[in-house]
């Protein structure tokens, strides 16, 4: 349901109510809004996440905008919408406080809650974060079967610049594994989609990747 549709559902209850003197339409219409602000506030957050890579500048109300939405996606009962925003809060200890003691476990959690939902996007994106985080702390093999797992979902989604993105990074696992040959094939494939579609920052990575390994 659309964020219109649910505004609009939630006049019609509280008309239902006025009009028809059924107070438990005060409810659901509550629960409509409550939709509408999980959406927007787990949209926020994205773009206070989006001003950090770009300006450097950490928002205050990142965190927090995360938090809330999750909060009201499990009152609500909307099980992918607490996946969604757990991964989010992930994203903010993992790359914002470059924390992976903190963001792991909330990943794990992210990535059971996408899994009783079967959502493959947000598994993917999960995935691929917990493979940098085993990066991280030299767990190559692990590392290796997270990024490799999220491809394989990429590709059957068609994101293709996600899965040039994450041959990037198997790349760097490839290298430090000692298997050159597999590095160098890895980023010609990752290369060749991103050009292919014109995923011009995943372009940038593929030759920094070429130039340090």
């Amino acid at each position: 349901m659309s964020t219109e549709d649910r505004i609009e559902r939630s006049r019609l209850l509280y008309e239902q109510f006025v009009f028809g003197g059924d107070a438990t339409a005060l409810v659901s219409a509550g629960r409509e809004l409550d939709a509408v602000e999980a959406d927007l506030t787990l949209a926020r957050g994205r773009v206070m996440h989006g001003r950090f890579l770009a300006e450097g500048y950490e928002d205050p109300r990142e965190l927090p905008s995360f938090e809330h939405a999750a909060q009201l996606y499990e009152t609500l009962g909307d099980v992918r919408g607490v996946a969604e925003s757990l991964f989010w809060v992930g994203i903010f200890h993992q790359v914002v406080r470059r924390d992976d003691d903190a963001a792991v476990p909330v990943f794990e959690r992210s990535r059971e809650f996408a899994a009783q939902v079967a959502d493959p996007r947000i598994l993917s994106y999960v995935l691929r974060h917990l493979g940098i985080a085993a990066h991280a702390r030299g767990r190559l093999d692990d590392a290796r079967a997270w990024l490799e797992e999220s491809v394989r979902l990429r590709r059957q989604l068609g994101l293709l610049p996600g899965v040039a993105a994450n041959m990037v990074g198997l790349a760097y696992i490839a290298a430090a594994q000692g298997r050159r040959d597999d590095a160098v094939a890895l980023l010609d494939e990752a290369g060749t989609i991103a050009e292919s579609t014109g995923a011009h920052g995943i372009t940038r990575q593929v030759e920094e990747a070429r130039t340090s390994l």
